[in-house]
């Protein structure tokens, strides 16, 4: 199992990551997880958690936390199954 992350500071996360999401379903990838972090106004996390993203961490993520979330996210998908 892999995971992108993406960090979004200039407003592109609305485009770009649902690009990226559509692009690795494109190419039968839809078992890489893509979680977002930097500034992403919290109005927009469920248009991102709509579009497919597995995780969004602003600032002030605590990271040991953050990781935990991946992990437990990587271990609920199954191994070669959709995210």
């Amino acid at each position: 199992m892999h995971v992108v992350g993406v960090s979004s500071l200039a407003a592109g996360h609305k485009t770009l990551v649902p690009q990226l999401i559509g692009e690795l379903r494109n190419l039968k990838r839809d078992d890489i997880l893509v979680v977002v972090g930097g500034v992403i106004p919290p109005q927009d996390y469920e248009f991102l958690y709509s579009a497919g993203v597995a995780g969004i961490y602003g600032p002030g993520t605590v990271i040991p936390v953050a990781a935990q979330k991946i992990i437990e996210a990587l271990n609920s998908c199954p191994v070669g199954g959709s995210s």
